[in-house]
């Protein structure tokens, strides 16, 4: 598919898909002999994993680790321990971040309750 319809169904912007590109992050899986991007099923799948770290404020080389650490778990070398260890050390980081934010929301909750009695 090409960067259009990547972009529809994930709902990101073609600008942001062009930055994960030139920053490495999310590689087209093949280009139009007139140079357009060309993604696959696969590229949605690591997009919409970068999309859903972005809230909880991962950084671009901390999404790049995530992803490598996917594809080698996808891959030969799947138990290796280090790997589920790298992996671990995520979803503890995402737990945490989820919490912030769950916390965040209650705030805004409140905030809003107090606006609202106004």
């Amino acid at each position: 598919m090409h960067i259009g319809e990547l972009a529809e169904r994930t709902g990101l912007s073609l600008r942001t898909i062009r930055h994960y590109d030139e920053v490495g992050l999310l590689k087209p899986t093949g280009r139009t002999e007139g140079g357009f991007r060309l993604y696959t099923q696969g590229d949605i799948g690591r997009l919409m994993v970068i999309r859903r770290m972005k809230p909880l404020g991962f950084m671009l080389d901390e999404m790049t680790e995530l992803l490598r650490i996917i594809d080698t778990l996808g891959g030969i070398g799947s138990e290796d321990p280090a790997v589920r260890a790298d992996l671990d050390g995520f979803i503890i980081q995402a737990v945490e971040r989820r919490a912030k934010l769950q916390q965040q929301l209650a705030m805004a909750d409140e905030f809003l309750a107090l606006l609202r009695t106004q």
